[in-house]
């Protein structure tokens, strides 16, 4: 028996209806084009499990007893994934079979990318926020933070309209060449949630692969529907970057990166008790 073209991994926690929604967008299309079509059930209570066997009985779907976090949620999935190409989605993006099919075409026809996003857009249409971006290195986050302080708006323009080559792309939807997995591993799961498509990309480039984002393809991401609330998911951003500063900066830049989110993060409460938004 001849493996699929590309798997498909969906990762779903709490979001049975998305995930289901999800899933009409591309499955019967996939799985008639040859393609393994995963689900990663994160540890969820809201029955997306049987729902997704229910109404998709030819979708594999991998449970989790817990929730795992991002990272070892996709792993789940990545060790069960046989494709040439491998597509990583967050239950909440809408992508058609054929948006999701550009992504290996274009890197078949692009043998050095190891790893692309298309243009993430919000419901409304919109190019969305922090869909790729450069290494978090200490220069960038503080040109970051003072533009964000100064009000001078973000650092990249999301609304570009042709390929460019960039340090890293949103795991929220992925496509990555099986050959660059092999070389550099799965994804790192000391990371929960923040940063782990980073330090993928980051581990890519490394080893000499390029990571594109191409705005010519383009998928829907609603965003957040599963993320922790705010409190929660400022902490794992914090542990994450630390964690991302030990592993490739070193200790140094890590006690830099510790104070200075330390400055900011009182800087921007008190420009909110000051009503400065």
């Amino acid at each position: 028996m001849s493996l699929p073209p590309v798997s498909i991994i969906v990762l779903s926690y709490n979001t049975r209806d998305l995930t289901l929604t999800c899933l009409e967008q591309f499955t019967p299309e996939a799985l008639s084009a040859g393609w393994q079509v995963i689900v990663v059930d994160n540890g969820s209570q809201d029955d997306t499990a049987s729902a997704v066997r229910r109404m998709f009985p030819q979708v594999e779907v991998v449970c989790s007893q817990e929730n795992r976090g991002f990272a070892a949620g996709n792993n789940l999935g990545l060790r069960r994934a046989e494709g040439k190409a491998v597509i990583l989605m967050n239950s909440d993006v809408l992508a058609s079979f054929a948006a999701l099919a550009a992504l290996p075409r274009f890197l078949d026809q692009h043998p050095r990318v190891g790893a692309l996003s298309p243009q993430l857009r919000t419901r409304s249409g919109a190019p969305q926020a922090f869909a790729y971006g450069c290494d978090p290195k200490p220069g960038y986050l503080l040109r970051r933070g003072l533009h964000r302080l100064l009000g001078r708006g973000a650092l990249h323009d999301w609304a570009v309209t042709s390929p460019i080559e960039v340090d890293w792309v949103s795991g929220a939807c992925m496509g990555v060449r099986r050959a660059a997995i092999e070389q550099v591993g799965l994804l790192d799961e000391h990371f929960f949630l923040y940063f782990e498509d980073n330090d993928w990309c980051l581990r890519m480039r490394k080893a000499g692969w390029k990571v594109m984002y191409v705005p010519t393809l383009a998928v829907v991401h609603l965003g957040g529907q599963s993320e922790p609330e705010r409190r929660i998911a400022s902490r794992h951003y914090r542990d994450s970057l630390r964690y991302f500063y030990q592993k490739h900066y070193g200790p140094l830049a890590t006690w830099f990166v510790s104070a200075a989110l330390w400055g900011y993060n009182t800087l921007l409460r008190l420009r909110a008790s000051a009503g400065i938004l």
